[in-house]
């Protein structure tokens, strides 16, 4: 049995999250507060924290995390909150915290954050980091959010993936600035837009007659960005006799400018792609030495169409400067999108609206998308092109209908499996099937359900299975 040290100013979650914690065999000690966590920790020896981020008082759940993390053998720590964002779940993660997971939190989930927390334990963080400009809670986002914490304040060279528009350089950006390289100069370089012949001068710089139209000493991407982080973006589009240049620096940390002599640089290198690139490895087209040389933390950034969740939060954001905002039918209208350009799109869709509408609420008619467009995820799950339509509680209530229908599914029926996967207590799923009509009165749930996802608002079908 471990002791579990769950603080949460809210009575009621902590008594749920005690309550849980007793049940999978371990001892809850509760605090209200982060000054009561800290003197509970100094009185008692606590093996994993569970702690919430948003309290009142002298100690937020950040300000509780860095003075737990500042204590020598100092437990574990998840940050779980309510409202995450990604600035705070970078730098919970940069602080020192285990995970941060987002409420409610199911019994599976914290059943396994347990067992991680129990059979494991971090490094001593650094310093505090400055807010980040990466906007999503989706899981895929979170994911690449987790990531950034706890690989910013490394050296370790790191590999961003995506396809083109879905934000590699804000994800690149974020890692300099949550890293203690961030008072130094963060240097970008696209590798596609710069002609062959003049990349190698635009990376390692020249000196004066080094070739004809050199009149003076320039210094390269790889100086200006001495004690920085240098962005090689699309890395995958570098010629060859570049790749074995690239390569050389990252081994030996030396470069050399044409015509000049050779100087180490303390760098720290991100590259990022749209390309396959293990597939131009198989091809011939890119080095293999090159590419498990900065393929040290592969980061691979999901498209916007598998982050359903952050697609209006990015669309407010890019609306923010306007003043203006996104009626109910402009956000459903943008839900059902595919995105093929991702962010980048979202954000020029956007931008146009907030240009030609006047008034402060973009209606549908206002979101400019292509008539030919390719299908969403919407279409792809077979669910008809109009399920969206309506206001948004409308189309919410419908997305968590289909969710709900689809867990009970795949759970074959079973209420307590289905609420796990959804991540929410049993109580409440059984109010919304009521809810939703999922369950003619009296049908016994642990038989297995059958649902049309294809048409959330038909019948259910029940069986015994």
């Amino acid at each position: 049995m471990a002791t579990i040290l769950i603080v949460d100013d809210d009575s009621a979650l902590r008594e749920g999250l005690a309550e849980t914690v007793a049940d999978l065999g371990h001892h809850p000690l509760p605090a209200a507060s982060g000054a009561e966590a800290l003197a509970r920790l100094r009185e008692t020896p606590v093996a994993a924290v569970l702690l919430d981020l948003r309290m009142p008082g002298e100690f937020d759940g950040m300000a509780t995390l860095a003075r737990i993390c500042a204590l020598p053998g100092r437990p574990p720590v998840t940050v779980l909150t309510a409202f995450a964002s990604p600035a705070n779940t970078i730098e919970a993660m940069r602080l020192g915290a285990h995970d941060h997971l987002t409420k409610p939190v199911g019994r599976a989930d914290l059943a396994a954050i347990l067992d991680s927390m129990l059979s494991s334990a971090r490094p001593d963080p650094g310093d505090t980091a400055p807010e980040g400009g990466l906007i999503g809670s989706s899981a895929g986002m979170r994911r690449v959010l987790k990531t950034i914490g706890l690989v910013a304040d490394t050296d370790s060279t790191v590999l961003i993936q995506g396809e083109t528009g879905t934000g590699k350089e804000e994800v690149a950006r974020a890692l300099h600035a949550y890293s203690a390289r961030r008072g130094r100069p963060f240097v970008p370089i696209n590798c596609a837009a710069i002609p062959p012949d003049l990349l190698e001068s635009e990376l390692f710089g020249h000196v004066r007659g080094a070739f004809t139209g050199a009149v003076g000493d320039r210094a390269g991407a790889f100086h200006q960005a001495e004690g920085g982080t240098l962005f090689l973006d699309e890395i995958g589009d570098m010629p060859p006799p570049m790749q074995a240049k690239i390569l050389r620096v990252i081994q030996d940390r030396m470069v050399t400018p044409l015509g000049g002599r050779s100087a180490r640089v303390d760098v720290r290198l991100v590259a990022a792609t749209h390309r396959d690139l293990p597939a131009l490895v198989e091809a011939g087209l890119f080095r293999a030495d090159l590419y498990y040389r900065l393929n040290v933390v592969p980061l691979l950034l999901p498209p916007l169409r598998e982050r359903l969740a952050d697609i209006v939060p990015l669309a407010e954001h890019f609306l923010a400067p306007s003043g203006k905002r996104l009626s109910a039918g402009a956000a459903a209208r943008l839900l059902a999108y595919g995105w093929p350009g991702n962010v980048r799109e979202l954000r020029n869709v956007v931008a146009r609206a907030a240009v030609l509408v006047r008034c402060g609420v973009i209606a549908p008619d206002a979101i400019d998308l292509p008539v030919e467009r390719p299908a969403s995820r919407i279409e792809e799950a077979g669910l008809p092109a109009d399920w969206l339509d309506g206001d948004l509680p409308g189309a919410v209530a419908r997305l968590e209908r289909t969710m709900i229908a689809l867990a009970l599914r795949e759970a074959d029926g079973n209420r307590a499996r289905a609420a796990r996967r959804l991540g929410i207590q049993r109580q409440l799923l059984y109010a919304k099937i009521e809810r939703y009509g999922l369950a003619a009165p009296g049908t016994d749930l642990s038989e297995e359900t059958t649902v049309d996802v294809a048409n959330p608002d038909a019948p259910d079908e029940l069986g015994s299975g």
